[in-house]
């Protein structure tokens, strides 16, 4: 797999759906599980049923001491959605609330490898003026890369 990748903006409806690119869609598959970000920032996490499934079981496979309050943050909001015929995603009003995206407002959808993001237009702006050449080069040495 390529992974996921690419920035697009779209509007959330009056009834809380938002439109996924064809692109991710497909990379995702039919079923996938929404959830608040695994780092606290307000954002959404788009995951494939086999990506999931992945997240689960490491989480799972730990004492439960040491993630019990991950398990908290992560499930409480979590659901598992399917696309409808226009390719929409109904964002339930608790996820959107976390990640503080409003009705009838656009909204950024980006892919990020494993997952899909999706972001308030202002918070995305934020964390992208976070991203500097130093911040860049320690990723790649924490990684390895």
């Amino acid at each position: 797999m390529l992974g996921l990748m690419g920035e697009y903006q779209h509007n959330i409806d009056k009834k809380g759906r938002m439109f996924v690119p064809a692109k991710l869609r497909d990379a995702l598959g039919g079923t996938v599980v929404i959830s608040k970000s695994l780092d606290f920032k307000p954002c959404l996490f788009i995951y494939s049923a086999e990506e999931w499934d992945k997240l689960v079981s490491k989480i799972n496979n730990q004492p439960y001491i040491k993630v019990a309050k991950l398990q908290r943050h992560l499930f409480s909001g979590a659901t598992e959605v399917e696309y409808d015929s226009q390719g929409r995603v109904l964002l339930p009003a608790v996820l959107r609330e976390y990640a503080h995206l409003k009705e009838s407002e656009q909204a950024v959808i980006i892919g990020a490898s494993n997952r899909v993001e999706i972001w308030n237009t202002e918070e995305w702006e934020k964390v992208t003026g976070e991203i500097n050449e130093e911040n860049i080069e320690q990723a790649l040495l924490d990684c390895e890369i």
